[in-house]
């Protein structure tokens, strides 16, 4: 891509791809999120917010101020993706009560757990920032 703002952009269509599917399925699905998917929301909504402001108005620094944001989101949602797939002990289920963070029942896209597509939301928005980053230094 030429511009580099072109990259802000589709990471801010990713985040706020992310938001949306997250609210469905919240809102209109009616499915209470674990512990684990609300950390990774309260990391992916802001995203949404600070990278539409950022891309519309080509600014640098929204890049910079989302990436701690992708950095930790993609913490969680790799450290939730492992709780799924039995990978981490039990005993370090972080929620005691309510959803339980290692039973995931919904899968879409022909059986993608909710925690994976999550983890690959914030490594492509961390991917494309580190790019625009690289780009918008010259």
């Amino acid at each position: 891509m030429k511009a580099p703002w072109r990259v802000l952009l589709l990471a801010w269509m990713v985040s706020a791809i992310a938001t949306l599917g997250a609210l469905f399925i919240g809102e209109v699905m009616l499915m209470t999120p674990c512990t684990l998917c609300w950390y990774q929301r309260i990391l992916m909504f802001p995203m949404a917010i600070i990278l539409g402001m950022g891309s519309f108005s080509d600014d640098r620094r929204s890049a910079v101020y989302a990436m701690p944001f992708a950095v930790v989101g993609s913490g969680f949602a790799a450290y939730h993706c492992l709780l799924v797939a039995n990978l981490v002990p039990k005993t370090w289920v972080p929620c005691s009560a309510g959803i339980s963070c290692a039973n995931q029942e919904l899968a879409i896209l022909g059986g993608v757990q909710i925690p994976w597509l999550s983890l690959s939301a914030f490594l492509t928005i961390l991917v494309l920032l580190i790019h625009y980053l690289k780009k918008s230094s010259k």
